[in-house]
């Protein structure tokens, strides 16, 4: 078993472990790609932001010099708010003008990519801990901002402030990320109108 299940299994996730067997926290390919996925769901349902992705994804390629000179019309029909359309120009304008890659982050402590990445405007600390755990592949990050992990926890541990949730999570660490995911994972299964995770 992998270091970090194995550190799981002596913690209050134990039980997670053993029903969902190992789970794995996989980067994505294409860190532009993740980072408008974050924007797409925030604050939406589920079902909402599958459907906006699909369309986003169908019709346009998604790349920082695509996204640059799509029309803001054309962004909005695929679903994308104003707002969001904004934001997602916004991060595709810093990638262009810093010529980003997964590299510029390698020797960068998590708290420091959170920075970076909040002084784009649109981006919060969900979205950063997103494009960490989802794009980055971090493996020490707990998305306490996230209304499905608190509900999760919530529902495992009991009604908590998110003081109290990051203080649990401490037991966790090196490994918050994989054990969100079981967190996750246990709040789906316990939602049938809930069939997916909108990170």
């Amino acid at each position: 078993m992998a270091e970090e299940h194995d550190h799981l299994r002596e913690t209050d996730l134990a039980p997670l472990v053993d029903e969902y067997g190992e789970l794995e926290l996989t980067p994505a390919d294409d860190l532009f790609e993740r980072f408008v996925v974050s924007i797409v769901n925030q604050l939406i349902s589920t079902e909402a932001a599958r459907t906006i992705r699909a369309r986003l994804f169908e019709q346009f390629e998604v790349t920082p010099d695509a996204m640059l000179t799509a029309e803001a019309d054309a962004l909005r029909e695929v679903g994308l708010s104003p707002q969001k359309v904004e934001y997602v120009k916004n991060v595709a304008a810093w990638f262009e003008e810093n010529d980003v890659t997964r590299e510029r982050f390698t020797e960068m402590s998590d708290a420091a990519v959170t920075r970076e990445l909040t002084d784009i405007r649109g981006v919060g600390d969900w979205t950063a801990k997103m494009v960490l755990m989802f794009g980055l592949g971090r493996e020490d990050v707990f998305p306490v901002e996230d209304l499905a992990v608190r509900r999760g926890m919530e529902d495992l541990f009991g009604e908590l402030t998110r003081a109290e949730m990051r203080t649990l999570a401490e037991a966790w660490s090196p490994y918050r990320s994989i054990a969100t995911l079981y967190v996750w994972q246990h709040y789906v299964d316990g939602n049938s109108n809930v069939d997916d995770i909108v990170a």
